[in-house]
């Protein structure tokens, strides 16, 4: 399975996000949608996982949920707009995160690219960083990776410039 992760695309969807939702399986986006005129031309291309995000209005909270947890080929997989990251989860994910552990846990909001295994859960963390125009990152970046019996391989990091 060919996932491209994005995040925080604040109402934005050109040419180059296309290009690569294209090339996926799936398209997972970890919210701050924006615009709901992206996620449906992304879902009209390819199946769409999605949350909703601090940014997101009340049509988009209708849509999307908070959170989305699912199992992808073996793969427990949990996804949030705001989530934080290992040793620094936020409160409102912290206590079934420590319990509950997924095995791959997936937030935005920070326009942060990050990948972190958190060893002391045995989960691994992915924030795809923002691919939309606004905010203060000065590269747009994503991720894509495949999953194939519960393990994560081919992980690769998009970017380009603003």
């Amino acid at each position: 399975m060919k996932i491209l992760l994005l995040s925080d695309t604040h109402s934005h969807l050109d040419d180059f996000i296309t290009k690569y939702v294209k090339q996926a399986d799936e398209v997972w986006h970890a919210g701050d949608i924006g615009d709901l005129k992206v996620t449906d031309q992304i879902a009209a291309l390819k199946p769409l996982r999605a949350v909703y995000g601090n940014i997101d209005d009340d049509q988009a909270r209708l849509q999307f949920p908070l959170n989305n947890r699912f199992n992808c080929e073996g793969m427990d997989v949990w996804i949030t707009h705001i989530g934080g990251y290992p040793g620094r989860y936020h409160q409102r994910v912290r206590d079934e995160i420590y319990s509950n552990p997924p095995d791959l846990f997936i937030c935005g909001h920070s326009h942060i690219l990050k990948v972190i295994n958190d060893k002391k859960i045995n989960c691994l963390h992915m924030n795809p960083g923002a691919i939309g125009m606004h905010g203060f990152h000065k590269k747009r970046t994503m991720l894509r990776f495949e999953i194939n019996d519960a393990k994560i391989s081919n992980l690769e990091v998009i970017e380009k410039d603003r």
